[in-house]
């Protein structure tokens, strides 16, 4: 006897439903709804708030902390060209993190009802509902709790003095990320980059969701060989 495949309940809170289409979560959630009028998560009202954020909160929020950090570092002894050298560094570090986090855990694979939950919450949701602008940028308090560790793996290959540069930079980096993905989704670019980017980061959505990986970058996916085909690229609207 089979039992009936399950049905998720889009007038319902989603969170705790979509773990229960165990196997064929990955392609429930690969077939994305267009509307700008995001799904409810949770029945709680505080947990449902804490899911939704503004697109300039990231930059209010976190730039002054990148300003703190690299004042720290020139306070440390470091002149401002040895800042900025940080901070280019700490950028293109975070550009290789934004890749590596987007293929390897963000379209990991899960079946399983409370992984396929954990996946949702951090980026099935996305993919399911792409133009959901209250959910295309990372929750301050979630991006709080990841400082930590990855200031700590900033510590581990630099100096007490390059630390806060380097943070920075990386911070700055996903700064950038964060707001050039909002504009990617929402706004209307009429030259390039931007219009390449928004045509490029559209197919990862709508045609091949298993290549294309960069968000402020193309860089990455042409190193490790997950640049999609130009024909296909091209063909995105």
């Amino acid at each position: 006897m089979v039992a009936a495949a399950f049905t998720v309940d889009l007038d319902k809170p989603l969170v705790f439903q979509v773990g229960h289409l165990e196997e064929q979560y990955q392609d429930w959630v690969h077939q994305p709804i267009v509307s700008k009028e995001g799904p409810r998560f949770f029945q709680n009202d505080v947990l449902e708030f804490l899911t939704r954020t503004k697109w300039w909160a990231v930059p209010l929020i976190w730039l002054p902390v990148v300003c703190w950090c690299l004042s720290t570092c020139i306070q440390m002894g470091h002149t401002i060209t040895e800042v900025a050298m940080m901070v280019v560094f700490g950028i293109f570090l975070w550009t290789l993190i934004e890749y590596v986090l987007h293929r390897f855990l963000f379209h990991i694979k899960t079946k399983s009802y409370w992984a396929n939950t954990a996946h949702y919450l951090l980026h099935g949701c996305h993919h399911k509902h792409p133009m959901d602008g209250l959910r295309l940028v990372f929750p301050p308090a979630a991006a709080a709790i990841l400082c930590f560790p990855f200031w700590n793996l900033i510590k581990l290959f630099s100096t007490p003095s390059t630390t806060p540069g380097l943070f920075g930079g990386g911070l700055l980096g996903y700064v950038m990320y964060d707001c050039t993905h909002y504009y990617l989704h929402h706004g209307q670019p009429s030259s390039d980059p931007a219009k390449h980017l928004k045509k490029y980061h559209l197919n990862h959505h709508f045609r091949i969701q298993t290549k294309g990986f960069g968000i402020t970058s193309t860089f990455w996916d042409h190193v490790f060989g997950t640049f999609p085909s130009t024909k296909t690229v091209d063909k995105s609207t």
